[in-house]
């Protein structure tokens, strides 16, 4: 409103300060003025007595005044000086008037600025400074005899008629200068001339009551003419000086000289007026009355205060017009009184209650007052923290513990400690339901927003056993209307309200339970995804204790078995799938959504369970207890249903179990069982060391489910949630009675790798037997041999017979750990993240003895492709004459992919079944790409396959070994015979069968991805557990043609980096490597044969019609230095492998051989593309081959008809010489030695490059340099002689012309 005009009451006080400034060094008129006075006041008589026309008249008055000041001090220039005081701010006053001609103490007129100052302190020392001073004049004053004199020369502004004759002129004018001053917008004028005004009136007793409420009205009369914020300044100045006089105490000291007194009555008749003038007046006048009220006595208020005019037909309008205000005051009143009245009864029923007060009927009578109360946003209303005491007492708080809380959060109006508890209960629902949910959410923002900060208002004294309440179902669906829409008016309002309230939950276990349960309930479980924030996450991951835990889950129990814990209001989802179904199709029953907003919730609770333990911390003891919890309630609901009723008390398990009245859909069953296998699965993970061999039941917490799980199956009222087939029963009572017999054999050994052996396949056997509960049909055959691995390994006798076991005992039985390995591959493709982990544990326990059959059967399931051999023979003999290396490179492959790098590997294993779909942490594999990709390999069925076969006699072991490979690769697209037992290639079938039908071709290939990288999982611990075995040749060389080969690795890049991740971390750059006899050095050589050749492979691009893409050009670009890298890497390994073997001259011949071919290719041949820092790096690491080539490179180095590859080789040769010659005088003979014998095709390679030199500047430079460091080297070891020798003189003159001074230098020497 800053276009609006000032109000007169500004300008007045604006006005009135310009005077002060002025007046400050005026005398005040002294009685030679009397006759001007007088005339004035004459003239003053005779005009209107509106208030701007009197303010124009005290303008000009003012005015003449100054002007007659000033000229008085020019002719008196002698005047005795002006007394100066401190001001209040602590700086020096400017001169005030002395009143000594009058006999009046000085008053200092310039502290009215200070009262208007922002600085509190500032106006507080000015208004006891003004006070101070008044009171010396008015007592000064009340001691003279002759007043009259003192009236008539000091009045100031005061005028004879303002009813103020007791008081001295300087607080006449005091009063009226405050009371305006009240009115006056300027800074904090208001707040300070109000407090002066209160202490003034307070302090000095002349100032009688009825002329002051007088002044107030006249100086601050509201006329029509006024404009809208003149007038409301004039109000707002009333309210102010009314405010004054309340809080002087003069109106109580009044009542108690005059208990008959009127001024009680006409003040708060005034007030009540004032209220009913404007809304904005109402609360402020109420807030002065209730100062007045905290003052007088009950007397006072009875007969004076509610007989006051107005008041009556105040309240009684109250409820019509909404008005907050008179209930506050009727709230307030009966509370001072504590008498009912007939003057509440519209208000306050009778008797005067909380039970009253707060009954439905009577709340909706008075919701108008409440919901009206929003119009002091956004400031709550003064009427809320008053209701709210009377609705939330303080001894609420004291009698409320746990176990009320578990009850009320079961059902609010059952089960409560005491009547006032239950009373105090039923007020805050009726409350809550009627003026929260009925008035304010219902209805606008405004009032939404009052909603939230009323109940956050009550948080302090609010508790726990309330939330529920708080949190009902209306309040949580707005809360995600809001917050679902970032643009909506109360998003921040909703925010801010989570927000304490998770401020108020803190530590506390009981309200942090109660919370998550009230969002949670009325949500469906969905409260953070729907307002995509982590409000339950956050509180959730707060648990901290043992017991807060034990809170949650049992509430959460309370709600998944409970009927009324179903949303109370009607859900538009009423559907649900057949119960008694079982567990059909993935597409039937994966969403469990689909069953309405109960099994959301109950979809929650299961999945709410495990999460608790995700950032608790305890000790295992503690840790173990609530694990126990969580597997009882997922085992009862998950895997049990009952036959009769839906409870079931159990003396041996000491508690009463309980199942939903509804029959848990087969869904929820299903999600039951998941969550118990990654239950146990965590908790082997997590087990702590068994320090006793009698300790092992206590934290086992496998074994404890299988006690829990025989107890409940033989129950006569519990049955399994499934019935299963004979073959699937039997199944489950032979893995049961296996894992018993395994348990007491595991305690027999005490602490030993058997026990650990024991161990970990007794949670194999637990979570397959869990398996056969989820998808029967499936795993009776796989158990049957699991079972009798373990039967077979640990001789367990009291295990019952099945079927087929009695054809194990022939002569053509395999070995164990290849029926093991077999059956563990078996498990592998179809199984949960539990059942792999405990796979995991199996094998790593047993991979120590795993046989080269195992573990070939393994590796070939790498190389299973679905390109077709169509071309098998064909490929064959060009693979003969060619050599090709072991790698499968095919030359010509245009690689199609997404750009592949170098990712470090964690110790974790990545979960494959989530790379699979795309979302690894490696890289993400659009969909799109994926179907182009699969595309093109059909298109490229004609090509040849390359990993069919390719030399795999060279990778194992031994040459029998590799013929194993060999043939286990070939036979790709057919199946085992069944009599071997071998499983893995019956679902490898399956997986072909299903790529023949193209609808479910990316299916089938993600399947088949899926598999290798679960198998890739069990290579990685092999390469973990057994570092240095020989085999690790054999699993490095497969995973490198893996990895190398187009169709595998490229199918998935998470495969790819999978690999690449395994052969760096476990392979290449461990601290061990294969060592001993078993290593054949044939097979190091093959291999460093075939890497080297893979170092020199060129980049070659397939010849298309089609130009290919930037993007497909990076990406196989990329690829070729991966693979070029994984050969670099390759080599140095190898060689390490040959270095440590401590082999003879002799048979390191053909690892020179290797060499030499290599060198010869490179400088003779443009395909090969070697890098010279590699063959440089090998030379630096091992020095022996560089000595035994150094000869043979020189001759090379000197009949290379390539200028570039010359160059290079010189920085090869320059590589040599640096550890071929000693800086040890101790080696000087020996390297002296060494030169003599290639000293003739040093010079020669001289005599070649000088002769010859090359076009290049910068090759010139290269040769000069490689030239001066050889004849330095020959100085050095006094060859000059020697070396000239060799040189004929055309050599000698070619010398001279291109080293120039080095030569010359090198002449000089030898003469």
């Amino acid at each position: 409103m800053g276009s609006k005009k000032r109000s007169s009451s500004s300008v007045e006080e604006e006005v009135e300060g310009k005077i002060d400034a002025v007046t400050d060094n005026v005398v005040v008129p002294n009685p030679l003025e009397k006759k001007k006075m007088k005339k004035d006041k004459k003239v003053d008589e005779t005009l209107s007595i509106k208030p701007m026309e009197r303010f124009k008249k005290r303008k000009a008055l003012d005015k003449e005044r100054r002007h007659a000041a000033v000229s008085e001090n020019e002719e008196e220039p002698k005047k005795p000086k002006q007394l100066r005081v401190e001001s209040v701010a602590g700086e020096d006053r400017a001169p005030v008037a002395s009143s000594s001609s009058g006999g009046l103490p000085e008053f200092h007129i310039d502290v009215f600025k200070d009262l208007a100052l922002a600085d509190g302190e500032v106006r507080e020392a000015a208004a006891e400074a003004m006070v101070k001073e008044l009171q010396a004049v008015q007592e000064a004053y009340e001691r003279m005899e002759n007043k009259d004199f003192v009236e008539v020369g000091l009045k100031l502004e005061a005028v004879k008629d303002d009813g103020l004759k007791n008081c001295a002129p300087s607080v006449r004018y005091a009063i009226r200068r405050l009371i305006r001053g009240v009115s006056s917008s300027r800074e904090c004028a208001r707040q300070g001339f109000a407090l002066g005004l209160t202490i003034l009136v307070g302090s000095i007793h002349s100032i009688t009551l009825d002329s002051l409420l007088k002044l107030i009205v006249d100086l601050l009369e509201v006329t029509s003419s006024m404009k809208g914020q003149e007038a409301k300044e004039c109000l707002l100045g009333r309210l102010f000086a009314y405010g004054a006089l309340a809080r002087s105490g003069r109106l109580t000291k009044e009542w108690n000289s005059d208990k008959n007194t009127p001024f009680i009555k006409e003040f708060t008749g005034i007030l009540i007026s004032l209220a009913s003038k404007k809304r904005y007046l109402q609360e402020p006048a109420v807030s002065v009355l209730l100062d007045l009220i905290e003052k007088l006595p009950k007397e006072a208020l009875l007969n004076h205060v509610l007989e006051a005019p107005g008041l009556h037909e105040w309240f009684e309008g109250s409820t019509e017009v909404g008005n907050p205000d008179a209930l506050l005051l009727a709230l307030k009143l009966r509370e001072k009184i504590a008498v009912d009245s007939p003057i509440f009864n519209k208000l306050l029923l009778s008797p005067f209650i909380p039970s009253n007060l707060f009954t439905a009927a009577h709340l909706s009578s008075l919701a108008n007052c409440l919901k009206e109360s929003t119009y002091c946003q956004p400031r709550v209303h003064s009427l809320w923290p008053v209701l709210l005491n009377i609705l939330l007492p303080e001894m609420v708080l004291q009698v409320e513990d746990s176990a009320s809380v578990l009850n009320s959060l079961k059902k609010h109006k059952k089960s409560r400690k005491c009547s006032s508890c239950e009373e105090n209960a039923k007020n805050f629902q009726c409350f809550c339901d009627v003026i929260i949910e009925g008035s304010l959410l219902m209805s606008s923002h405004d009032r939404k927003h009052l909603a939230f900060d009323v109940l956050l208002l009550s948080l302090p004294k609010l508790p726990a056993a309330f939330v529920p309440i708080v949190l009902s179902y209306k309040l949580v669906q707005c809360l995600m209307d809001v917050l679902s829409t970032k643009d909506s008016w109360l998003y921040k309002v909703a925010q801010n309200f989570l927000k304490e309230l998770a401020a108020w939950v803190g530590d506390d276990d009981v309200r942090r339970v109660a919370v998550i349960i009230g969002l949670q309930k009325h949500s469906s479980g969905k409260f953070d995804s729907i307002t995509r924030i982590k409000t339950v996450k956050d509180l959730m991951a707060g648990f901290k204790t043992e017991s807060g835990c034990m809170l949650f889950i049992q509430n959460l129990t309370n709600l998944f078995v409970d009927e009324g814990n179903a949303s109370e209001e009607p859900s538009d989802q009423s559907q649900t799938t057949d119960d008694n179904s079982e567990i059909g199709s993935i597409e039937d029953k994966d969403l469990v959504g689909t069953t309405g907003n109960s099994d959301f919730l109950k979809t929650w609770v299961v999945e709410s369970l495990l999460s608790i333990l995700k950032y608790l911390k305890l000790d295992l003891e503690a840790k173990f207890r609530v694990q126990k919890e969580i597997l009882k309630f997922l085992a009862v609901q998950g895997l049990f249903t009952p036959s009769l009723g839906h409870e079931v008390t159990s003396l041996e398990l000491q508690e009463k179990l309980r199942w939903p009245k509804a029959t848990t859909s087969s869904a929820l069953c299903r999600m039951c069982i998941e969550q118990l296998q990654l239950l146990l699965a965590n908790s082997q993970k997590g087990e702590g060391p068994r320090a006793l061999a009698n300790g092992l039941e206590a934290n086992d917490l496998g074994a404890y489910f299988m006690w829990f799980l025989s107890t409940l199956h033989n129950f006569p009222s519990v049955s399994l949630f499934r019935s299963l087939s004979d073959d699937d029963k039997n199944t489950f009572e032979r893995l049961e009675a296996m894992e018993k017999s395994l348990y007491r054999e595991e305690r027999n050994c005490g602490l030993s790798t058997d026990a650990n052996k024991l161990h970990v396949l007794r949670y194999l056997l637990i979570q397959l037997l869990l398996q056969v509960l989820l998808r029967p049909g499936e795993f009776s055959e796989a158990a049957s041999e699991l079972i009798i691995c373990c039967k077979k390994a640990f001789a367990a006798s009291d295990i019952p017979p099945c079927s087929g076991e009695d054809e194990m005992d022939g002569d053509a039985t395999p070995q164990l750990m290849d029926v093991l390995v077999d059956t563990l591959l078996s498990l592998l493709p179809q199984s949960s993240n539990p059942m792999r982990t405990a796979i995991e544990q199996v094998f790593r326990y047993f991979c120590d003895n795993i046989t080269d059959d195992g573990l070939l059967r393994m590796l070939r399931v790498m190389k299973k492709t679905f390109k077709p051999a169509r071309h098998q023979e064909a490929e064959d003999e060009e693979d003969d004459s060619d050599d090709e290396n072991f790698l499968g490179i095919e030359e010509d492959e245009e690689i199609d992919g997404a750009k592949t790098g170098n990712t470090g590997e964690t110790d974790e294993h990545t979960d494959d079944s989530e790379a699979v779909v795309g979302s690894g942490e490696v890289g993400k594999r659009d969909p799109e790409a994926s179907r182009h990709s699969d595309g093109e390999d059909d298109d490229d069925d004609d090509a040849t396959s390359d990993d069919s076969n390719g030399g795999t006699d060279d990778n194992a072991v031994s040459g029998e070994v590799g013929k194993e490979a060999l043939d286990a690769s070939d036979d790709s697209d057919g199946g085992m015979d069944d009599d071997a037992m071998f499983r893995m290639d019956t679902y490898l079938a399956q997986i072909f069968k299903e790529r023949k039908n193209q609808a479910e071709g990316e299916n089938a290939h993600s399947q088949l991805v899926l598999f290798k990288l679960r198998v890739l999982s069990l290579l990685e611990i092999y390469l973990h557990e057994n570092p240095g075995k020989p085999q690790v040749l054999t699993v490095y060389s497969n995973l490198a043609q893996a990895f190398v080969s187009p169709h595998i690795a490229e199918g998935s890049e998470q495969l790819g980096q999978r690999i690449w991740g395994i052969l760096q971390k476990k392979v290449l750059k461990a601290k061990d490597y294969p060592k001993g006899e078993a290593v054949q050095l044939t097979t190091l050589e093959s291999l460093l044969e075939k890497n080297l050749k893979l170092a020199s492979k060129p980049f070659k691009r397939k010849k298309s019609a089609v130009s290919p893409s930037k993007k497909k050009q990076s990406a196989s670009w990329t690829r070729h230095k991966m693979v070029t890298s994984l050969a670099q890497s390759s080599t140095f390994w190898i060689l390490k492998i040959i270095d440590a073997g401590k082999f003879s001259e002799s048979e390191l011949q053909r690892v020179l051989d290797i060499f030499q071919g290599v060198l010869v290719g490179y400088l003779e041949s443009k395909k090969s593309q070697i890098k010279s820092e590699f063959l440089k790096e090998i030379f630096r690491r091992r020095p022996w081959i560089g000595h035994h080539l150094f000869g043979f490179l020189l001759e090379k180095c000197g009949s290379t008809k390539s200028e570039f590859r010359r160059v290079e080789a010189l920085d090869l040769v320059a590589e040599i010489l640096k550890s071929l010659v000693s800086t040890d005088e101790s080696g000087q003979d020996a390297s002296k030695k060494v030169m003599k014998s290639h000293l003739r095709e040093l010079c020669d390679l001289i005599k070649d490059l000088v002769t010859n030199m090359p076009e290049k500047q910068s090759r010139r430079a290269e040769v000069r340099k490689f030239c001066g460091r050889v004849l330095q080297i020959i100085s050095n070891l006094n060859l000059n002689k020697s070396f000239l020798k060799h040189l004929d003189s055309g050599a000698h003159a070619a010398c001279e012309a291109e080293l120039g001074e080095t030569f010359v230098n090198l002449k000089k020497v030898e003469r």
